[in-house]
């Protein structure tokens, strides 16, 4: 079996070369990182769940007319995608005050906004992803104006999907990141939505009683992580109860 090329490692995947042009395989580590890689640890089957999350989402978004670079699940902690030229951006899009938003202009966390909030920041990890303006990404060519458009319609887009999936299910979508990348087609380059959606990129708090079942439970020290990963994968039905009561993860649903 010949050695795959490395094309890029990041906190919590690694990007290999794909077994075809234009494809990559993305496979998901367990490695856990918060406040820019000052905090590090290894949580035992986080990779594989966010491997099959982030499946369930972007085909599922994939149905509904979201263009994005997943292709299909290979195994536990592999996929094969697309290969784009990322966006130096960081969209985040928020529907309740929490995390940094909070801190920066005092409202108390849990506090729904009056309106769909998205947010950019330049990805940059030495300089800790700084906060930016549209002024900034145009003055700096980090995206152009119709790139800017398609992003900012995208995002609400998924935004008003994903509220509702997980509305269904008991779980309230207070944030989440996303990442773009430019996909070309030929002479055509199309702006696609790439990376992940999983618990490590959104905030999901039950419904009932606030509970947090994302990073934020390794960022402040709450303890079971990758259980609470695991609620959110059972509500979205990809973890099946086993006869003997346990979880066991469906990896066949939604394979290609």
């Amino acid at each position: 079996m010949s050695r795959r090329r490395m094309i890029y490692e990041g906190k919590a995947k690694i990007l290999y070369e794909g077994p075809e042009p234009g494809t990559l395989i993305q496979y998901f580590k367990d490695d856990a990182t918060a406040f820019n890689a000052e905090k590090k640890a290894v949580l035992d089957g986080k990779g594989v769940l966010n491997n099959r999350i982030s499946e369930f989402l972007m085909t599922r978004l994939s149905a509904v007319g979201i263009p994005n670079h997943f292709i299909k699940r290979l195994n536990m902690r592999e996929q094969l995608i697309k290969k784009v030229e990322i966006i130096p951006l960081e969209v985040i899009v928020r529907n309740v005050a929490a995390g940094t938003m909070s801190k920066r202009l005092g409202i108390p966390e849990g506090e729904t906004l009056p309106r769909a909030i998205v947010e950019f920041c330049y990805k940059k990890d030495e300089l800790g992803d700084p906060l930016v303006s549209e002024e900034h990404i145009a003055a700096f060519g980090w995206a152009s104006q119709q790139e800017m458009d398609d992003i900012v319609s995208l995002a609400l887009r998924i935004n008003d999907f994903m509220c509702g999936l997980f509305s269904a299910v008991g779980i309230r979508l207070i944030d989440f990141k996303l990442e773009f990348g430019r996909h070309f087609e030929g002479e055509m380059v199309r702006t696609i939505l790439a990376d992940e959606i999983s618990p490590d990129s959104c905030r999901l708090w039950d419904f009932e009683t606030n509970e947090k079942l994302d990073k934020d439970r390794f960022r402040r020290d709450l303890g079971g992580v990758t259980e609470a990963y695991a609620e959110v994968a059972r509500r979205l039905g990809i973890i099946k109860e086993s006869a003997q009561g346990g979880d066991v993860i469906d990896f066949t649903s939604g394979m290609k």
